[in-house]
């Protein structure tokens, strides 16, 4: 996964379609972080923004959960694309985080998927 993942990250990040947000503990060790894609997206009558915010890679160390770290994440990432101008923002919440994001007013959606790696 890195050898593939790396290259679009480092593009992702430079041209600034990738925002990351680290935690770090009082020693400097990353204990968290979080992303947020910006995706072109065409507007429609509901949202006339033609970018769309996916939030990424939202993840705190298993000895540093339940200390609000998740939280603070995703309310500095929400608040920075409300300043940038977002009227929304999507995620897939895995089963642990689920709680923290309805928590923070997101609503589940209609969103399918169809796998073509799978029978």
């Amino acid at each position: 996964m890195v050898e593939v993942a790396s290259p679009w990250l480092a593009r992702a990040l430079a041209d600034g379609s990738y925002r990351h947000w680290l935690a770090l503990d009082t020693s400097g060790r990353v204990v968290g972080g979080g992303g947020v894609l910006l995706c072109p997206w065409p507007a429609n009558p509901k949202d006339p923004c033609t970018e769309r915010a996916v939030i990424l890679n939202v993840y705190t160390e298993p000895e540093f959960r339940k200390r609000g770290i998740a939280r603070l994440i995703m309310l500095t990432i929400l608040a920075w694309l409300k300043q940038r101008g977002f009227r929304s923002a999507n995620l897939h919440a895995s089963d642990d985080g689920r709680l923290l994001y309805e928590k923070l007013g997101f609503q589940p959606t209609n969103e399918m998927r169809l796998r073509f790696d799978e029978p």
